[in-house]
């Protein structure tokens, strides 16, 4: 699923694409955001790690998970 984290006056958010569920990323913004001098930490599906201050945090969009297809159409 996409994930989207805005950065507080910065123009561009971060994107990136997660394995986990959306409860799960919203666990992660929340305990992140308990503590202002905390970071929230996300990893890509890639294995990249982004690290955000969580004072720094303006919003974060969560998508919808994504369902995976496997295999061929037929007709």
């Amino acid at each position: 699923m996409e994930v989207k984290i805005g950065i507080a006056d910065t123009p561009r958010e971060i994107v990136l694409t997660s394995d986990l569920a959306p409860d799960e990323v919203e666990a992660l913004v929340n305990d992140a955001l308990k503590n202002p001098q905390g970071t929230l930490v996300m990893v890509d599906t890639k294995g990249a790690r982004f690290v955000v201050p969580s004072a720094r945090v303006a919003y974060v969009e969560i998508g919808k998970a994504d369902s995976r297809r496997v295999g061929f159409a037929t007709t």
